[in-house]
């Protein structure tokens, strides 16, 4: 790449891209609260998750939602690579 292009990764998302990750509902026992969580992790970067994070409390949604086996989302994603940025995040929300 020539020096003076700077490389770009993606486009940005805007507000109601990320807010579709609301609108995704469980096939099985999850909770819907965590449905959308890993929904999200697994569609956004770490920035766009952040700001979903936004959305998702103000809809009521529970940062500790579980799956039939009871895991939450961090005890979902704690040994993935990239999931310490995100569990992170997670963190931040719950204050």
């Amino acid at each position: 790449m020539r020096k003076d292009k700077k490389q770009v990764i993606g486009d940005k998302i805007h507000d109601n891209q990320i807010k579709l990750f609301l609108n995704f509902e469980p096939a099985d026992m999850t909770s819907p609260s965590l449905h959308k969580l890993i929904k999200a992790y697994r569609g956004l970067r770490v920035d766009d998750f952040e700001r979903f994070l936004v959305f998702f409390k103000e809809n009521g949604l529970d940062l500790d939602g579980k799956n039939k086996y009871n895991q939450t989302f961090v005890e979902l994603v704690k040994d993935q690579r990239n999931a310490a940025a995100y569990i992170k995040l997670i963190d931040n929300a719950r204050d």
